[in-house]
């Protein structure tokens, strides 16, 4: 895998198709080092997802879709026959399994196979080119649903992991939202979880919310329902990884305590996803795989050892809120209000 630092702009290498291969920003070297990852096969690309190096629901969307693109030109370069191509294809579909995006978009382009590749390429990109331009409807969706609840003042939003153009491209989810706020002068703060174990709202939220000039505080993630319970929040805002057809939503670990704190202090909490995040077929949450990780994440801390040798440790990547803590649930199409969020979306499910 060939990594050139050479090009500048992070925001617009987060997810790329260049010259017949993939071009992903290193998310696991934010924000010390802009690492740029030319992936030329799959088993590079199944590596960048697995170990977070792309990463976010959308951008994983994305990333699936151009790695079939990926796969039919590696299959043609060595001649493997269509059995292979489908494992291969299968492989990526499967690299991280509660973020519906990935396989859905790896399905979506894989059909096109049988039209040859500049289909399937035609088919990636515009997977690429959707997930950039629904971003922006969802965020201004999203703020104007805020800033009508909150009465026009300026709010002080909690955000939990990365939910930015980092994780989405374009404007993103749940940062999407706080990003429109900001310009629409109805931001007052950002609080940010730090987002353990691998700490993406430190490392990549804060380093976004900082190149947009926006005023920001980075929390424990122990620290952050408390200060919720405090008045020091107006909103929880968050992505998703997936939502059920029941309205339960699949969000990084640390999601659910926080909509139990909006819940007792009475303040909105709000789910930003695009349409391609709800999953019609899984019925409720129960059903969502629940991705484990590796346990070393735990026990050190950004590579350095924290806990005792021989430590075990639990490591759930994420979990799972019920419908009923759910505010709104805010699409680039949709808007399902207070307490009609769950039987709305599984009306319209069936």
């Amino acid at each position: 895998m060939r990594r050139n630092p050479g090009e500048t702009d992070p925001l617009n290498n987060v997810v790329a198709w260049r010259d017949g291969h993939i071009v992903a920003l290193d998310q696991t070297a934010l924000p010390h080092e802009f690492r740029l990852l030319h992936i030329t096969t799959v088993d590079e690309l199944v590596d960048a997802i697995t170990r977070l190096a792309i990463r976010g629901a959308p951008a994983l969307g994305v990333a699936g879709a151009l790695g079939v693109a990926l796969a039919v030109r590696q299959a043609d370069r060595q001649g493997w026959d269509a059995a292979r191509l489908d494992t291969e294809v299968k492989r990526i579909g499967d690299a991280r399994p509660t973020a519906v995006n990935l396989r859905r978009e790896v399905l979506a382009t894989a059909a096109a196979i049988v039209r040859g590749p500049a289909a399937v390429e035609a088919a990636a990109l515009a997977i690429r080119d959707t997930a950039i331009s629904v971003s922006r409807r969802i965020s201004e969706r999203g703020a104007r649903y805020l800033s009508e609840a909150g009465g026009g003042r300026p709010l002080s939003i909690h955000t939990h992991c990365n939910t930015g153009t980092l994780a989405c491209l374009g404007w993103g989810t749940a940062l999407g939202v706080i990003r429109a706020l900001h310009e629409q002068g109805a931001l007052g703060q950002v609080i940010v979880d730090e987002t353990r174990p691998l700490l993406q709202g430190a490392r990549l939220t804060c380093w976004e919310l900082g190149q947009l000039g926006i005023e920001h505080y980075l929390i424990c993630d122990g620290a952050g329902p408390f200060l919720i319970s405090q008045g020091l929040a107006d909103a929880v805002v968050v992505g998703a990884d997936r939502v059920a057809a029941n309205g339960d939503v699949a969000n990084k670990i640390g999601t659910y305590a926080l909509a139990l704190a909006a819940r007792r202090a009475g303040i909105p909490f709000v789910v930003a996803v695009p349409e391609s995040t709800i999953d019609a077929a899984t019925e409720s949450g129960i059903q969502i795989p629940l991705e484990r990780r590796p346990e070393d994440e735990v026990t050190h801390v950004l590579g350095v050892q924290a806990a005792p040798a021989g430590t075990r440790a639990v490591n759930y990547a994420f979990d799972v809120t019920p419908a009923e803590l759910v505010t709104a649930i805010v699409t680039e199409d949709r808007l399902f209000l207070p307490g009609a969020a769950a039987s709305q979306l599984a009306e319209q499910s069936r």
